[in-house]
């Protein structure tokens, strides 16, 4: 992921195959998370493929480029050079596909991504943002989502990627200090189904001072139930996970 703490814990991120979860309530940076790990496979060179059922692809490519460059967003504009000398100098490649809300399903990922196997491009990494509004099968909102998380970590192991997706997590959990297992939302059997998950909990006091808390939800690697202070400042998508024994983490 990029980030020590975190992958410290999960013995060294995920594997192919693997289904990772960044759990949150809405407005708090699902994306931003995700962007950060694919950010970081890029930089170590890997391709990335970000598929995005919520926001345009032109828009989540503006802020990939604030996450690589550190440029806010609306300011990318004028600094138009300096960010395309920082994208040039990137390693890896970085895939953007938009699929309109509920319209896609995982049978839509899975084709997209044999194209792009055809065309000479082998995924190392892909990011479903957020897999609760891909299109399911079924009737009762719990069984639809249980199949769609079965199925991503079913696409995991065909395409042998690792897969991270975001999940909302209950309006309660708003403002909770720490958001465990019962407040994802909907479906328990997603956090069954995953090998790692971990939420990410901000109250509006954390918005101000740009911090936030990850906790480790659940790991089929080794510790979980633990939790790590983090900076997070979503103006930049900067996002900086510590120890809490270190001083930055105590900071």
């Amino acid at each position: 992921t990029g980030w020590d703490p975190i992958d410290e814990v999960m013995d060294g991120g995920l594997g192919a195959g693997e289904l990772g979860v960044v759990v949150a309530p809405a407005g708090i940076g699902k994306t931003w998370c995700l962007q950060n790990i694919g950010a970081h496979s890029v930089k170590e060179g890997l391709n990335v493929v970000h598929y995005t059922l919520e926001l345009n692809q032109n828009y989540v490519g503006l802020r990939y480029d604030t996450v690589f460059s550190g440029v806010t967003t609306s300011d990318i504009k004028f600094y138009q050079d300096d960010v395309k000398k920082k994208i040039a100098a990137l390693k890896g490649t970085l895939l953007i596909k938009y699929f309109p809300t509920k319209s896609a399903t995982v049978q839509t990922l899975s084709s997209h991504l044999k194209q792009i196997e055809l065309q000479g491009i082998k995924p190392d990494l892909v990011l479903v943002d957020y897999a609760d509004i891909l299109r399911g099968i079924g009737t009762e909102k719990r069984h639809i989502l249980e199949n769609i998380y079965e199925d991503l970590r079913g696409l995991a192991g065909e395409y042998e990627v690792p897969i991270w997706t975001a999940s909302q997590a209950n309006r309660s959990s708003l403002e909770e200090e720490i958001i465990d297992a019962s407040k994802v939302a909907e479906a328990y059997s997603k956090v069954m189904i995953a090998d790692f998950v971990v939420s990410v909990s901000r109250k509006v006091e954390d918005k101000i001072a740009n911090t936030s808390r990850f906790h480790v939800i659940k790991n089929r690697f080794g510790i979980d139930g633990v939790t790590f202070p983090a900076s997070m400042n979503t103006n930049i998508g900067k996002i900086d996970i510590y120890e809490s024994s270190t001083q930055s983490g105590k900071e």
